[in-house]
């Protein structure tokens, strides 16, 4: 993920994602650069599902990545995402 993508990302989580989840596991990353890494019972912010059945993209302790949905608890309904066009 590049620097900008990154970014907005992390500016989105801020704002809250699509909703919010708790590490039921410990998860180890394993491929440095694109999984989560997270320790039972931490807070995540959701950002995106991803294409593949059950995997998220999420934000945890400054950290962006994905991971999976039988890790987590979630806290309640996630929001539909709205795209939006920023303007300069």
């Amino acid at each position: 993920m590049n620097a900008r993508d990154l970014a907005r990302w992390t500016r989105f989580a801020v704002k809250g994602g699509i909703g919010k989840c708790t590490a039921i596991v410990d998860c180890v990353a394993e491929e440095m650069g694109e999984d989560l890494m997270f320790l039972k019972d931490d807070e995540i912010t959701v950002l995106m599902q991803l294409p593949e059945k059950g995997s998220y993209l999420g934000h945890c302790e400054g950290v962006v990545g994905r991971f999976s949905a039988k890790d987590v608890r979630f806290h309640g309904k996630l929001k539909k995402p709205v795209m939006t066009k920023r303007t300069s």
